[in-house]
């Protein structure tokens, strides 16, 4: 949302890809301080930006199935430019929606099963992969977009352009985190097998067209597959990797002969597994990190031989947040006092910002500022108290973590340190302690069992501390359910 915004707002001709989703995460609910979770319908009340084309619709061909992409355009507005960027989203639907023959033999699951098979690929965002067949959709659901999204964009060069060997001097890919890096593949088997290229032509073109950025150091994230699954459905797209892997390793083994530990450490196709994450660095001309730190630790650590092997590739792009969404829109108050102070330019030029620095020591605008923290504190109150029943004292310190609940994010850590003030303040009552608000915000993956009996201890903390006139409010601890974009 944010590079779209960004990038039209600079004028930049930049769209975006993805699926459309019927339902998102899931509605989560919290009942005796366990996490339950419903259906989150996105599309229930229509949505009035997004315009069907029909026409462009794509077929995206799996091994024993294929299905239509049909692509839904949004415009995304750049901010004072009349720039607009298009945010393309694709939902799967079956090329024969309905066996009429089988549903007057009075088989009528077998009548619709084409069609609810096709539209489970885009029906949830991010479905449980636990199980071989929760990982088989979610591999679907990476390669349907990423297929519809390239033949969309070559269909849409080849109408002003007859030379498919200059794909790259109008068209980038940037490969946004692992979920979408079968594009390399993918657009290797679009350029042979649909544009009649060779493989030293397709992989010139290819090598042009990617770009990969890297969101995480951990190794979980950095996805991979089982090559048995990844074979079966995609049986083209591996045969591709697996020559891409074979002439890598010729380079790796030219470069550093004999060294074996460099093939384990680097090869796309190792131990059973496609290595996405190396695949997207192999064929990219740029692999960037999030944050400078992040890229130093991507280079000095987790992606340390790929680094060692192409220096040249490796850059840093900060990732940062526009402020049009998170403070114009979302601080409002906040957003009039700094206009008023500086004028409107820093809308559309963050760096205008820095002219507050005359205020950092006026008294006056201290007083402005901290006034207009305590007013969005009592909005927050206001809601805690609307939804949680709890009554939280918006002159305390609120510390707040929402983000997704997961064991690296250190929920666990946060609610143990709570756990460790409570007992402090309940030995020494006579103690100085600044009264506290611990904010809590999170959805745990709905097969996460660890992650979820998290959120039961969060609650089960929250039900004594809030409970304990004793501590006269001293500690206050709330779980926000159903933590989204909206709240």
């Amino acid at each position: 949302a944010c590079f779209l915004d960004s990038a039209a707002s600079l004028d930049l001709p930049l769209d975006g890809y993805g699926i459309r989703y019927k339902y998102g995460l899931f509605k989560q609910g919290i009942e005796n301080g366990f996490q339950t979770e419903t259906a989150d319908n996105w599309t229930k009340y229509g949505d009035p930006w997004s315009v069907r084309h029909d026409e462009e619709t794509v077929e995206v061909k799996f091994n024993g199935q294929t299905v239509k992409a049909v692509p839904y355009d949004m415009p995304i507005f750049g901010c004072k430019t009349n720039h607009i960027s298009t945010l393309r989203l694709w939902q799967s639907e079956a090329v024969n929606e309905f066996d009429f023959n089988l549903f007057n033999q009075q088989k009528y699951t077998e009548a619709s099963l084409e069609k609810n098979s096709a539209e489970d690929i885009s029906r949830v965002l991010y479905p449980n992969d636990d199980t071989r067949e929760g990982k088989k959709l979610r591999l679907k659901q990476q390669y349907f977009f990423v297929s519809a999204s390239l033949q969309a964009a070559i269909a849409k060069y080849k109408k002003n352009h007859k030379d498919i060997m200059k794909l790259h001097e109008k068209v980038t890919f940037q490969m946004n985190d692992t979920h979408p890096t079968v594009a390399v593949a993918e657009l290797m088997r679009i350029l042979m097998d649909e544009e009649g290229l060779g493989w030293d032509d397709a992989w010139s073109v290819t090598t042009k067209c990617v770009a990969y950025t890297n969101h995480t150091i951990m190794a979980e994230a950095l996805e991979k597959w089982p090559v048995e699954l990844f074979s079966r459905l995609l049986p083209r797209v591996y045969q591709i990797i697996e020559e891409i892997n074979r002439r890598f390793i010729l380079d790796i083994q030219a470069k550093y002969p004999g060294n074996y530990d460099k093939i384990k450490k680097m090869a796309i196709l190792y131990d059973g597994q496609v290595k996405m994450a190396h695949l997207a660095i192999v064929a990219g001309y740029s692999v960037n990190g999030v944050a400078k730190l992040h890229t130093e630790i991507l280079k000095k650590q987790e992606l340390k031989d790929f680094y060692e092997m192409m220096p040249e590739k490796f850059n840093n792009k900060t990732n940062g947040i526009t402020q049009r969404r998170f403070l114009l829109h979302g601080n409002q108050l906040l957003a009039d006092w700094v206009t008023d102070h500086i004028g409107p330019e820093w809308i559309t030029d963050l760096s205008q910002i820095r002219k507050l620095k005359v205020y950092v020591d006026d008294e006056k605008a201290q007083q402005e500022f901290m006034n207009i923290k305590y007013q969005n504190k009592v909005r927050l109150a206001k809601y805690i108290l609307e939804h949680n029943g709890v009554e939280v004292n918006p002159r305390s310190i609120f510390d707040v973590q929402v983000k997704r609940l997961h064991e690296y994010k250190r929920q666990l850590l946060n609610i143990l340190h709570v756990i460790y003030l409570y007992d402090q303040i309940k030995k020494h009552p006579e103690m100085d302690f600044y009264p506290r608000t611990f904010i809590f915000g999170a959805k745990a993956s709905a097969g996460y069992a660890r992650a979820k009996k998290i959120i039961k201890l969060i609650n089960s903390v929250a039900d004594v501390v809030n409970n304990d006139t004793s501590i006269n409010g001293k500690l206050k601890v709330v779980f926000i359910e159903n933590y989204r974009v909206s709240n």
